[in-house]
């Protein structure tokens, strides 16, 4: 029954963050400096690096099956925004953005090595990696606007990248075959790979 209650919750966020969808594109957040619904939503598809982790754990929750397909997720989601509290209170902790870049290839190494790990464990994993992801959104918050907007704006675009990783897997391993997740962890790797050399090629 708890299980079921936490699906459906989770599936009911889910489905209000596509709702919003229209109304959150017509916005342009970058051009007031403003937090706000907006700014929160579009911090997480501002950067390649975000982007391939969350899509990283809905792929892996894809794999894990089960439980794994909500526990996951939910649990990234949840010390995601512990994270993103401690961003808020405590800037200035460093190698933030080194573990952002250690998560995209320990989710890729997982999802390609394909080995079987319980679900509380990966739950564990998932949420220590979103700590990371959540400090650097709390910590780049713009300080004019509504916290509660932007915060409520980055676990709505955390949500629909979880989904789309989650549903394009599940989608692709009834299409070709169960053991495609491998290949999309490959890939991932290979994206971490580009973010390195990018921000390398930066500095």
């Amino acid at each position: 029954m708890l299980i079921g209650v936490r699906r459906r919750a989770y599936l009911a966020l889910v489905c209000l963050s596509a709702a919003l969808l229209p109304t959150i594109a017509q916005a342009h957040p970058e051009e007031d400096g403003v937090a706000n619904l907006a700014s929160g939503f579009f911090h997480t598809l501002g950067g390649l690096d975000h982007i391939l982790a969350m899509v990283a754990i809905g792929i892996w929750a894809a794999q894990m099956g089960g439980k794994g397909r909500w526990l996951v997720p939910t649990a990234f989601v949840v010390l995601m925004v512990v994270g993103g509290v401690l961003g808020i209170v405590v800037p200035g902790v460093p190698l933030i953005e080194q573990g952002i870049m250690a998560s995209i290839f320990v989710l890729g190494a997982l999802i390609a090595g394909a080995r079987p790990l319980p679900f509380r464990a990966g739950a564990l994993i998932a949420g220590g990696l979103a700590l990371f992801h959540g400090y650097a959104h709390g910590v780049e918050m713009p300080a004019v606007g509504s916290a509660w907007e932007y915060g409520f704006g980055f676990l709505l675009g955390t949500m629909v990248l979880h989904t789309a990783g989650l549903g394009g897997t599940l989608a692709l391993q009834k299409m070709i075959q169960p053991t495609i997740a491998r290949v999309l962890g490959v890939g991932v790797l290979l994206g971490g790979v580009y973010v390195v050399i990018t921000k390398m090629g930066a500095l």
